[in-house]
């Protein structure tokens, strides 16, 4: 299974500039055989306004986690996308990838009280649709990549889950997730430079590959020489608590009330210590707290390509105001729709294998709806431009 993974997945030329994403031609077409599998959040609108989007990012994470633990390895295509993921898998792990997203289903309702929509379906199933899943690989750091998708086919079939056309059942009752180095105990990083920006911008219908690559070239620019580049995340705002947020969250995964209360008791206890270390800037064994929050700054996934742009930003009201500049005037040409969310704050909810090596990962979306919110907003655009015409 492995061995399957990396010999796509591994051949895939990095792209180094994420300026070059929109780029498709970079792009591998998903091998036939191969499966994708979709997971989104239902009625994730109403979860944010009852204050409950940690514990929706959480789930989003978990089908990430629960699919990496069950096929050994970290080295496979996904993407987070706030409320919800995607994933690619070969033909030997369609049943272990389908198992992992079923599993995740019921903890989601069970322990979240969250309805998580999930399937798979093959490629080949995308491509008599009319559409296509292609891959490409953004180095963020010697120790990790992302991965991007292009094509269409990601996007269709999110909508074909949407639309109740396509679904994986729930687990049986005895199954439950590995989550195994899934964490959400930073507190909201608050903006630096005046608020959050979550974005996603879709190519438009009709438009011109080209053209939508030159939008993303141009907006990326744009971040790219805003104060602090625009990066949510620093090292100076990862301020650890002991009774964190999102150590309730955490806990839940030990499934069970006495098990979810000994787990937090457990997690609080490590949180104390793992403070002290942040506190005092004390290394313990292997463990450097201070080389941990810079690595976790260069592998947090702010920005991102999955059939089309998506970015949570730190930015002030010049740079917002150029954004959104760009995006109108490409709206108006026929090139993209777009929806844009602000906040105060980015969200971080992280995949650690192991805090010794640097292949951490960490997913990064707004605290406010983030997102979930951006795609109500695209929604609403795209909305108008038909009435319109």
């Amino acid at each position: 299974m492995a061995e399957a993974l990396h010999a796509f997945y591994d051949r895939i030329p990095l792209i180094d500039r994420f300026e070059t994403v929109g780029d498709t031609a970079r792009y591998v077409p998903l091998p036939d055989g191969w499966h994708v599998g979709v997971a989104d959040v239902e009625n994730s609108t109403r979860a944010i306004a009852a204050g409950g989007y940690k514990a929706v990012n959480m789930v989003g994470a978990a089908v990430i986690a629960a699919t990496m633990n069950a096929l050994k390895t970290r080295d496979y295509p996904f993407a987070f996308g706030g409320d919800g993921a995607a994933i690619a898998v070969p033909p030997e792990a369609a049943e272990t990838a389908a198992d992992a997203l079923a599993r995740v289903r019921r903890f989601a309702r069970e322990s979240l009280d969250l309805e998580l929509r999930v399937a798979l379906l093959s490629v080949e199933a995308i491509r008599a649709a009319g559409h296509d899943v292609r891959v490409a690989r953004l180095g963020v750091s010697p120790h990790l990549s992302f991965a991007l998708f292009s094509g269409g086919g990601v996007h269709w079939a999110e909508q074909e889950l949407k639309a109740g056309r396509i679904a994986l059942p729930e687990a049986a009752d005895e199954a439950w997730p590995d989550l195994a180095g899934l964490s959400c105990r930073w507190e909201p990083i608050a903006a630096r430079n005046g608020r959050i920006l979550s974005l996603i911008a879709v190519p438009a219908p009709g438009a011109r590959e080209a053209d939508f690559a030159a939008l993303v070239t141009r907006i990326s620019e744009i971040a790219e020489a805003a104060p602090d580049r625009a990066v949510p995340v620093s090292a100076e705002k990862m301020v650890p608590k002991v009774f964190s947020s999102g150590l309730a969250i955490e806990a839940r995964i030990a499934r069970g009330s006495i098990r979810t209360a000994l787990a937090y008791l457990k997690l609080a206890a490590f949180s104390a210590f793992v403070w002290v270390l942040f506190r005092n800037h004390w290394r313990f064994g292997g463990f450097d707290p201070d080389a941990y929050k810079d690595m976790s700054v260069v592998n947090s996934d702010f920005r991102k390509f999955d059939d089309g742009l998506r970015m949570t930003l730190d930015c002030n009201a010049d740079v917002e105001a150029r954004i959104r500049q760009a995006l109108d005037a490409a709206q108006a040409d026929g090139i993209a729709d777009y929806g844009i969310h602000t906040q105060d704050a980015a969200l971080m909810t992280c995949l650690v294998p192991s805090a010794l090596t640097d292949d951490h990962m960490h997913f990064i979306d707004g605290a406010a709806g983030g997102y979930a919110q951006a795609a109500v907003a695209l929604k609403g655009r795209i909305a108008a431009r038909a009435e319109a015409a």
